[in-house]
């Protein structure tokens, strides 16, 4: 007998992959957005709201930033275990948002210290959710030939909270004061809500993680996402009398198998890298940016606004056609390129201000260099930035079609989401804990000589493994 369910309103478009991927685009804005949003009004909320004192403020900024990061790093395993396991994505998001709401009004409205690091835990946690489901999602709806240009062109507008979050609230704060300010960060969260909940996953996604056809019991109904012509009992034991040598290929991979599986590949590796140290480097601008510039140009928080979005504004623009030159050439070059050029920018960013250089003081040169180095970094870093995760993504698409069940039924999309996470939350926690301790022991100039080094590493490691060759001309594609 039929059974006429009736779509709800919309479903076409709400279940259209553009749909889906502008829902996890503007979650994934939302989290950098809020991310960045406290960089620059955090020295006001400690010396200010919760009358710390001044002498404090920057081990507190590290502090606090490295404790977002930590959060993530813990918390990774644990989503992207639990979410390769769930055939529903929308589900862990609005949970993620919950988290991320509640983290976001205990920050803002905390009268205390400690309720301060907890906000920022629950913002950790849930941009944790976020990003190992969300860019699990993205990749589940782009095509292999496309993922470069597609996720270059999301990371653009992603990257865009990162921009926008320092400059609203710099901007704000000065402008109209502590709580009017946040109301922007509320604003977007309730638009994140509807969004999400407008969100209904599409048949074909739904399936590929959930394929019952298989294993289904014979007494289980069909419906609407399982094929009504079960292979009969005598089809599977001929096969499996046939075929001994593909079930035993085909076994899954446990999780421990996963992760030994892909870490044997120095291409992981070196990814993993690659998304560590460019997450440390962003970071440790966040942590120690606003009180340098502070020091050696009396800069507020709106001209350090201003500078996160010189930082940012490149990779806005840049971004789709960095994911294009990747989709053509390859990762290998653009990114051992992009790493050679962002060295010696990052190591101009220490001198103004420095006592070796006197010519770059804050009276006659010193806010043109940094100005145009920090400029210069955020050009270079977009041929950097999403190289790691992209690579790690075609080492796994390779696993899988030389052998589809080895990362078993749901695939490992989410598994290596965890790992991009964990290197990313890692780079949170470094990058604010190492750029604070090496800028009060040996000063700002030799904070960014020693990422300038790790940017010359990252260069010739990326060039010696990275893949030269484009997705859609990997042999196994062909």
């Amino acid at each position: 007998m039929a059974v006429n369910c009736k779509k709800p309103w919309g479903y076409q478009w709400r279940s259209s992959k553009s749909f889906i991927i502008f829902i996890i685009v503007l979650a994934l804005f939302a989290d950098t957005f809020l991310y960045g949003f406290i960089v620059p009004i955090l020295s006001y909320m400690l010396e200010v709201r919760l009358n710390i004192d001044p002498s404090r403020t920057q081990d507190l900024s590290s502090s606090l930033l490295s404790i977002h990061g930590f959060v993530a790093l813990v918390s990774a395993p644990i989503v992207a275990h639990f979410a390769d396991k769930t055939p529903n994505r929308k589900i862990p998001l609005l949970i993620a948002l919950a988290a991320c709401a509640i983290g976001t009004v205990l920050v803002a409205c905390t009268p205390s210290l400690w309720g301060l690091f907890a906000g920022r835990m629950l913002q950790g946690a849930a941009g944790c959710a976020t990003w190992i489901v969300g860019f699990a999602t993205l990749v589940d709806n782009v095509g292999t030939d496309k993922i470069g240009q597609t996720m270059g062109l999301s990371m653009s507008f992603v990257m865009a909270g990162v921009v926008l979050g320092p400059v609203v609230a710099g901007s704000l704060l000065q402008l109209i004061g502590y709580w009017a300010t946040w109301s922007v960060p509320l604003l977007i969260i309730c638009f994140d809500i509807i969004a999400r909940l407008l969100m209904i996953e599409g048949k074909k996604q739904s399936e590929e993680r959930h394929d019952q056809s298989l294993n289904q019991p014979a007494d289980t109904p069909a419906d609407e996402q399982t094929s009504l012509l079960q292979p009969s009992e005598s089809s599977r034991q001929s096969s499996s009398v046939d075929e001994p040598a593909k079930a035993d290929v085909e076994k899954p991979a446990s999780s421990r198998g996963f992760y030994l599986t892909t870490l044997s590949d120095i291409r992981v590796v070196v990814g993993l890298a690659s998304v560590l140290t460019m997450s440390s480097i962003i970071c440790a601008f966040d942590a120690t940016l606003p009180l340098h510039l502070r020091k050696i140009f009396n800069w507020g928080s709106l001209p350090v606004g201003m500078t996160f979005l010189a930082l940012q504004i490149p990779v806005m623009l840049l971004g789709a056609a960095s994911g294009w030159l990747r989709d053509r050439v390859g990762l290998k070059y653009p990114t051992a390129i992009g790493w050679a050029l962002q060295a010696p920018l990052i190591w101009l960013m220490g001198v103004p201000g420095d006592s070796h250089f006197p010519w770059a003081g804050a009276d006659n040169n010193g806010q043109a260099i940094f100005v145009s180095a920090i400029v210069g970094v955020g050009t270079a870093s977009t041929l950097i930035r999403g190289a790691g995760v992209l690579q790690m993504t075609m080492v796994v698409t390779e696993l899988q079609t030389k052998n589809p069940k080895i990362f078993g039924e749901h695939g490992g999309n989410s598994r290596i989401s965890s790992m991009t996470e964990v290197a990313f939350s890692l780079g949170m926690v470094i990058g604010p804990a190492v750029s604070g301790a090496l800028t009060e022991l040996i000063g700002y100039y030799y904070m960014s000589f020693v990422f300038c080094a790790l940017s010359v590493i990252l260069a010739f490691s990326t060039f010696l493994v990275f893949d030269d060759k484009r997705p859609a001309e990997r042999p196994e594609d062909v």
